[in-house]
Parts: C-alpha cells; structure tokens; sequence
C-alpha cells in the first residue's frame, strides 16, 4: 500500500540512515577487507580499521552527508521505477563525490579511501532500490479533484476526466479573485456554471492542501487558463508535497510539461522543479562565474568604454526590456553597439538591405563588439542580481514574445527556467528569428537541466567565442581586408 505524507518522508529517511550505517560498518568486517585486498588497485590502498568511538562517528558523518544528499526523495512525488532508480543513483553519486572530497581535508573521521570505495559500491547498490521499493506511484483515476483558477475551466476541463470527480478547488461562484493580470468573476448562467451543477467546490486555491489531505486524494487535474501563472507551480508543489499524481488536460499543457497524452485527453505533468541543492548549487555557480569573468575583464571594460566614448560621445549602455521567469520582466544591458537613439532610423536599415550592405546604424566599434560577443558583458551584472542565470532561455523582448505566441502558443514554455546568458539554442546558433526551432532546444534545456549539462553549454559557448574573436582578428590582418 501506497505510504503517504509524514508516514512516507520517514520511512525513507530512516531507510537511508540504516543502509548507510550498514553500509559503512560492512566496509570494515575483516572478511571483507581481506576479500578487497585481492582486487586490483583498490587491494593496493591501505587498509584501514575503526572501532568504537571512531567507528561511530565515520558513520554518522556518512550519514549525514548521504542523507543531506537524498533530500528531493524525501518528498513523496509520484515517480515511476526508472525515474526513482535514476535520480536515486545521482544523489548517490553527489553523496559519494561530497564524501571524497571530504577526505581532501584535514578531519579526523572522514573515510579512508579503500573504505569509501567499497561502502560506496554497497550504497550505489542497495540505495536505489531501496527508493524504487517505497516510492510513490503515480495514480490512475481515484480519488480526484480538478484545480483551476476559475470555475468556468473547471468545468471546461471535466468533460474529459473519466474518472470519479470528488469536487473542485478553485474560487467559489459568485467570488471575485484578483490576478496580476486581470479580475475574474466566478459566475455565469445566473450564478451557476455550467456543467458544474452536480461537483461541490471543496474550497478555493490557499485550501489546495487541506482539500488534499482531508480527502485523501489520489490525483488532481490542474485547469489552469494560464499555465505558466504561479499559482500553477504552486498547485503543483503542493501535489508533490502530498505525493498527489499531478495531470494537466492538453488545451491547457505546452510541451514541456507533459508526459504522452492518454486516450481521455489527459497527461501526467513532466516538469520536476529544482530542489533547494539544485538551485543553491545553479546559483552559486551563476554569482561565481559573473563575479570571476567581471573580475577578469576588468581592462576589457575599460577599453571597451574609452573606444565608445571616442567613437562618437554617446552613451556606455544600451538598456532594455526583456521577459524572465513567469512573463516578468526586467531591465538587461549591454554595451551600446547602435547610434544613440538608433530607432528612430529604422528606415536606413531597409535602405541599406535593399543595397546589400550593413546596417548603417551599427558603428565601428558596436560591429567589433557584435562580433567577439563583448557587448553582452554588462549583462554578467543581471546575474549577480539573479534576474539572469549564466544558463537558461535566451531573454527576448516583451513584444515580441506576444508577436510569436500568437503563432506559437508553447512559446510561454521557455519562460519555466531563468533566462541565461547562453542557452543549448544559442550554441547551436538558433536565434529568435528561427522560434520553433529555438524553441525546441529550450525546452530540450529544460527538460535535461544539471550543473553538469550547464558546465557543458557554458564550455561550448566560451570556445565558440573564442573562435569567432580569433577570426575576426585574423581577418582583420589580412592586407586585403577593407
């Protein structure tokens, strides 16, 4: 049977606390280390032996680093046996890689490292399949409830849930809910929605938790009319939290959302939202990076500054607005490559295609910078802000994010993650002119995000840029370059 909410969490922290103490303590049975000693390398390190005091405090402080490193699996979400298996087999690697740096250090009770080796191998082992035997199951049916943020999308959405509705969770006919966007009025039909006539509303969007519990519920169907609202994560956190199967109907599911569609119009949510390592982890990453490259490019900046202000006069920067997380908005920078007040002159830019040439707004220096990627340097300052991450979806222009969704309507997807500096479309060489392929590697992105797969991006975007720089300097060398 199914385990749920506090009954759940602790049945998996307590499991991980006794495979890893048996875990260590197997490591260091005689019969074991003489079994090691026969292996090849490994039965070359020194074999070590702990007993009593020194035995238990090698242990707690394996555990402590294993069970910080299992937190997200702590959470009972629905998850199927791969997808457990998977994710309990990386934890264990960041546990086991946490512990060997341990190691590097100076304390007393880190393990020795033929002792890690073979407590690691149990861990990788037993670990995951012991998350594979207690994990939550996604659900089929049940208990159900359809959550959405009017009645009128409820019961949009019902006509296609087969299975026994409990009631809805959404603001009550008749009230009035205000949004970021707009106020919505909860009644039609003389105070009645249709198709709701016969489904009790169970209570609205803050009471999502308690209907959960109270009800025991099984799976709910978000109808969300704006799927990318916060009130959509948060209705989805909370069925994470409870280990509720999550479903979204496919009027209302972009791409990145959703598993395959079942046969009743339904999809079971693919979206997993970073647990707090994961972002404290994105994020470190993101204020070293931006404080290391700003620290290095200090006399860039400079000079970049001076050839500006000696070119014509004008300003440094070139600011304007770009789409973040959830339809935000924020203020980005870059290096002014244009004439000032350059739109203004979208006429000469016509002229000068119809010719063939340049765009005639671009100056001398601004052609430099576009080409070695330097005007994009002020934007390591939106970093350390955190409006930017060094990795994620491009940041496009407000309108003409409404110009593309009006033919693109997945085109809210990108907007799941933080915009980045570069992105996997950016190092294929995918712009916005290009949307639907630029948008299929941004959803790519967010469906693969890691540390490890940003390390990847960010060293293929710095080697492209190191080649775009050294061809235009070796062209510009040449004697019959005008």
């Amino acid at each position: 049977m199914m385990k749920s909410g506090w009954r759940y969490r602790l049945t998996a922290l307590v499991g991980t606390v006794l495979v890893t103490g048996v875990a260590v303590s197997l490591a260091y049975l005689p019969v074991v280390q003489t079994a090691v000693s026969f292996l090849p390398v490994v039965g070359d390190l020194p074999i070590e032996s702990a007993t009593g005091r020194e035995l238990g405090m090698e242990i707690a402080t394996t555990t402590v680093v294993v069970v910080a490193a299992f937190a997200p699996l702590y959470r009972p979400q629905p998850r199927r046996l791969l997808d457990t298996w998977l994710l309990a087999l990386q934890r264990t690697g960041i546990a086991l890689l946490a512990l060997a740096t341990v190691g590097y250090f100076d304390y007393t009770y880190r393990l020795p490292r033929s002792t890690l080796i073979v407590a690691g191998t149990a861990l990788v082992a037993f670990l995951p399949l012991y998350f594979v035997a207690v994990r939550r199951r996604p659900a089929s049916g049940g208990r159900t409830v359809v959550v959405g943020d009017t009645p009128e999308q409820v019961a949009e959405v019902l006509e296609d849930v087969d299975s026994s509705v409990l009631g809805y969770v959404s603001p009550r006919v008749g009230e009035t809910v205000r949004t970021d966007e707009r106020v919505l009025v909860g009644f039609t039909d003389g105070g009645q929605v249709r198709g709701l006539e016969n489904v009790p509303c169970l209570g609205g969007l803050p009471k999502l938790e308690t209907v959960l519990v109270e009800y025991d519920v099984d799976t709910a169907v978000l109808a969300f009319g704006q799927p990318d609202r916060s009130a959509f994560f948060g209705a989805l956190n909370v069925c994470y939290e409870h280990g509720v199967t999550a479903k979204v109907h496919r009027d209302h599911a972009d791409a990145v959302l959703t598993r395959d569609l079942g046969g009743d119009g339904l999809a079971e949510i693919d979206l997993d939202p970073w647990d707090v390592q994961d972002r404290v982890f994105k994020r470190l990453f993101d204020v070293t990076f931006a404080t290391v490259a700003l620290g290095a490019l200090l006399p860039v900046i400079a000079a970049i500054a001076a050839a500006i202000k000696l070119d014509d006069g004008g300003p440094l920067l070139y600011r304007q607005e770009r789409t973040a997380t959830l339809g935000e908005t924020f203020t980005v920078s870059k290096f002014r490559t244009m004439v000032p007040d350059a739109e203004s002159q979208s006429g000469a830019v016509i002229s000068a295609a119809d010719a063939g040439g340049v765009d005639p707004r671009v100056t001398a220096v601004g052609r430099v910078l576009r080409t070695t990627h330097l005007d994009e340097i002020p934007q390591l300052v939106a970093v350390l802000r955190g409006d930017m991450s060094v990795v994620g979806p491009r940041p496009e222009r407000p309108e003409l994010d409404a110009d593309i969704e009006s033919d693109l309507r997945e085109w809210r997807s990108r907007w799941f993650v933080k915009p980045g500096l570069t992105g996997l479309a950016q190092i294929h060489g995918v712009t916005g002119h290009e949307p639907h392929r630029k948008l299929q590697h941004d959803i790519e992105y967010i469906r693969n995000q890691s540390i490890v797969f940003d390390l990847k991006i960010v060293v293929r975007q710095l080697y492209q840029v190191g080649t775009d720089a050294v061809g235009y300097l070796t062209q510009s060398n040449r004697p019959d370059a005008s």
